[in-house]
């Protein structure tokens, strides 16, 4: 026979009538007050008005309740299970325990468990109670919320109550594609080699956009520089742009195709400093994008794109190279000797995961990505707009400079840089004010100067044309090599002679390990030569024969 649902000895099945009714009746008015997380004394007086109690009663049956099961048989009056651990004291002496706690525990200036015990004990003796043990008076306290012990003690936005709060609540409503789009960079679990001698050169930085509406990803770019603004505006150019051109250049344009594009109205990111660049606020601005940011210290307003990257990087665990999420999970694994993808190579295997992920169907949508991208664009009354030119929409993104024009152009970091088209500006410079600059860290070989009436950009190459193109990293490592030296001046001509002899540096020591590492791999491969001692002696000849050495002896060599 099946067992029923256990019965409680105590509670709805053995309360009398009038206990039932004044639970219930209790339940009615305490119950709104426990769902509240702060209950004002206005509150607290009139529910006391309606039950017939005092306040500091009305606060101790708000305890109980919530201390509970949070249902009616905890507000029966004066009832007692009788049980271990069940509260045995006197109501009024709980009343006492629960206003203290209220008064005194429950407060910023967070006093310790004696101090408030010994509070108790004088109000219980003052008013001829049975005094409760400490121990009774631990328990009570250890057996509050501890969501609101942290929010009373230590405020409503200290990390401690953040932690015990829920990451809940209305989450907000997102009914179109590319309503609000979420940005955020990580490093790739996995070690790539460069495209000339496949050497390991280290770990990639991932940049990813996802669209909240659809789940579909608008934007991924690989780096081997930190995160940057040059690194958002990279993948917003992916965002707002048509990814054709970009997917035929890596060659799988033909394998897949990758719609999801257009200006977002909303772009939600974290706190990073690449975030709240100048370069990103004013390519935002020029593009009628409004950035929005996480509130501080809660990592969850940003789960969407979070979950995101913690999938790409649990795919990228099945490439060789990968270092896995921490050194436990690596074990005895090389991820250097391992390695095998070029930057190119990962960025292709990304592009593709990404076309396998849009056809999957997403457990929280009901169904794939690429799905609820073409249903919410259908839905729309005209398509998103999409940026024509990807090179001058990342114009836009490029860190500001501002500099004053001289006879010669610009000098940007001790790099002279001048146009014939300079020349109409340079003749009413001292009108002009600084110009706005913008320019890429990756190449240095070039500026772009905002005109003076602030509507388009004029390319301004190296003053010396023969220089070579150089990355902003390049250029700081040769200033430091420089100062380092006792320089108290950089000239240009220094700084580019730094920078051929560090070049010239760099391509001698990866020929010389190149050569090391291949005479390495061949004489591994080579064959041990025989040791003299090991070797048999040559038996007498065989006259009959006319050999001198049998032919088990060319075997033994042979195998050798």
């Amino acid at each position: 026979m099946t067992a029923g649902p256990a019965v409680p000895e105590t509670g709805v099945l053995t309360a009398t009538d009038p206990e039932w009714d004044c639970a219930c009746a209790r339940f009615a008015v305490i119950a709104p007050l426990a769902a509240l997380e702060v209950i004002g004394h206005a509150a607290a007086d009139e529910a006391a008005a309606k039950l017939g109690l005092s306040r500091r009663q009305v606060y101790a049956l708000v305890h109980r309740l919530r201390t509970g099961a949070g249902t009616v048989t905890d507000l029966l009056p004066g009832r007692s299970s009788g049980g271990r651990g069940a509260r045995r004291l006197p109501e009024t002496v709980d009343e006492v325990i629960a206003d203290h706690l209220t008064r005194m525990y429950l407060k910023r200036q967070k006093p310790s468990v004696a101090v408030v015990y010994r509070a108790i004990v004088g109000a219980c003796v003052r008013q001829q109670l049975p005094v409760p043990a400490r121990n009774t008076v631990a328990a009570r306290i250890a057996a509050l919320h501890p969501g609101e012990v942290a929010r009373k003690r230590e405020g409503t936005d200290s990390p401690a109550a953040r932690s015990r709060r829920s990451a809940g609540g209305t989450v907000p409503s997102i009914g179109t594609p590319l309503e609000q789009v979420q940005i955020d960079h990580t490093v790739v679990d996995v070690m790539v080699v460069d495209e000339r001698d496949r050497q390991p050169i280290g770990r990639p930085y991932l940049t990813a956009a996802i669209d909240v509406f659809s789940r579909c990803v608008l934007g991924l770019v690989l780096t081997l520089e930190p995160p940057s603004a040059v690194s958002v505006g990279l993948c917003l150019g992916q965002v707002c742009c048509d990814k054709r051109p970009w997917l035929d250049s890596l060659g799988v344009g033909e394998q897949m195709t990758w719609p999801m594009s257009g200006k977002p109205r909303h772009l939600y990111l974290d706190n990073a400093a690449e975030f709240h660049s100048e370069a990103l606020h004013r390519g935002c601005q020029q593009h009628g994008i409004d950035p929005n940011y996480r509130p501080l210290g809660r990592p969850h307003y940003g789960g969407i794109i979070e979950r995101l990257i913690g999938t790409a990087m649990t795919r990228v665990h099945e490439l060789p190279g990968t270092t896995f999420s921490n050194p436990t999970d690596r074990g005895s694994y090389d991820s250097e000797n391992t390695a095998a993808l070029t930057l190119t190579e990962l960025e292709r295997w990304l592009t593709l995961a990404v076309a396998s992920y849009h056809g999957t169907v997403h457990t929280g949508l009901g169904q794939t990505p690429a799905g609820r991208w073409a249903d919410g664009i259908a839905a729309l009354p005209a398509p998103p707009p999409v940026s024509a030119n990807r090179a001058v929409f990342l114009l836009d993104f490029l860190p500001v400079l501002r500099r004053r024009l001289t006879r010669t152009g610009f000098v940007v970091d001790h790099i002279h840089y001048f146009s014939a088209a300079l020349k109409p500006w340079i003749a009413r410079r001292e009108q002009c004010g600084k110009f706005v600059l913008r320019r890429d860290p990756r190449d240095l070989s070039r500026i772009w100067v905002l005109d003076p009436d602030g509507t388009t950009y004029l390319e301004v190459p190296y003053r010396t044309l023969s220089r070579p193109p150089i990355t902003l990293w390049e250029h700081r490592a040769a200033i430091t090599r420089l100062r380092e030296r006792g320089r108290t001046e950089v000239d240009e001509a220094a700084l580019f002679q730094m920078l051929d002899t560090m070049r010239e540096i760099t391509a001698t020591a990866r020929k010389a390990t190149r050569t090391a590492r291949r005479n390495t791999e061949r004489r591994r491969h080579l064959r041990p030569p025989v040791p003299a001692a090991r070797m048999p002696p040559p038996p007498d000849p065989d006259p009959t024969s006319g050999a001198g050495v049998p032919v088990a002896v060319f075997d033994d060599i042979e195998e050798w």
